[in-house]
């Protein structure tokens, strides 16, 4: 198995073989497999090191240039590197958001639906997600709540559409597309890190409505990370932007991740 690196990025496997697909071809050596691209960005996208955490600063800004802000504290635990893993966001600001809580227990494997809770202060209500609400906007942002921790790997057909010096393009097609408001999206991945540098999100007619893009990524702790995203929702003209900040990894997260948690967050989640 691939040696682990490690926030934002897919179990990988060191097995190496040239692409061979009609209209494909390496600008310069072999090219490894599609699942092997998809695994190793998805890795790196969401599984850097045994555990992570970050300070987050979201901007929402609508068609009309007004814009609001909300900041939260995310902590991330794997389970099994590129498998079940778990997410805990804390929200400190604004006042209207502070003390909620969003709270994912990832399940990897074809047929497995992720856990999902939102816990609302005001209303001391504890939430769960369903399933087919996970494309739906996360806190009001043009993000969606699977956006946070990842769509399943499982979930889409792969394949490699196009090879560059310096880019990977991975077109991936749901298999159950009654279940997505898309009809496929592409991932535009760099060859040398595997970070996903841009998402192109197409509706049932085929057009582009959405897009996510690393705006900036930086090595900390030896990791290629993601510090900048902004998601560009084309149909409203809206778009929100995360900084993350103060991303340290393999910081021995405990057992925080269950739904007790959420209404006493544990202090590490709220510092």
């Amino acid at each position: 198995m691939l040696r682990k690196r490690s926030f934002v990025v897919l179990s990988a496997f060191a097995v190496f073989s040239l692409f061979a697909a009609a209209g494909v071809r390496a600008a310069d050596g072999d090219v490894p497999d599609v699942q092997t691209i998809v695994n190793k960005a998805n890795v790196v996208a969401y599984y850097q090191g045994d555990d992570g955490k970050a300070t987050v600063k979201m901007t929402i800004t609508n068609k009309a240039g007004q814009t609001r802000e909300r900041e939260f504290i995310i902590l991330r635990k794997d389970i099994a590197d590129g498998g079940d893993q778990n997410y805990f966001v804390y929200f400190q600001r604004p006042s209207d958001v502070r003390r909620m809580v969003y709270l994912v227990q990832k399940h990897t494997g074809e047929g497995k639906d992720d856990d999902r809770w939102l816990y609302l202060p005001a209303l001391d209500l504890v939430k769960r997600i369903a399933a087919s609400d996970k494309r739906t906007s996360f806190v009001g942002s043009d993000f969606v709540y699977e956006d946070v921790s990842g769509r399943n790997l499982d979930l889409d057909t792969h394949e490699l559409i196009e090879t560059t010096d310096t880019l990977f393009v991975v077109k991936n097609v749901p298999k159950k597309p009654e279940e997505v408001e898309f009809s496929h999206y592409t991932v535009a991945i760099d060859r040398k890190t595997y970070v996903p540098t841009k998402m192109e999100f197409y509706d049932k007619q085929g057009q582009l409505y959405r897009v996510i893009e690393s705006k900036d990524v930086k090595m900390i702790q030896e990791f290629p990370t993601v510090t900048k995203s902004v998601v560009k929702d084309l149909k409203t003209g809206g778009q929100t932007e995360m900084v993350f900040t103060d991303v340290h990894y393999n910081i021995g997260v405990g057992d925080v991740f269950e739904e007790r948690y959420l209404r006493r967050p544990p202090r590490e989640a709220m510092r």
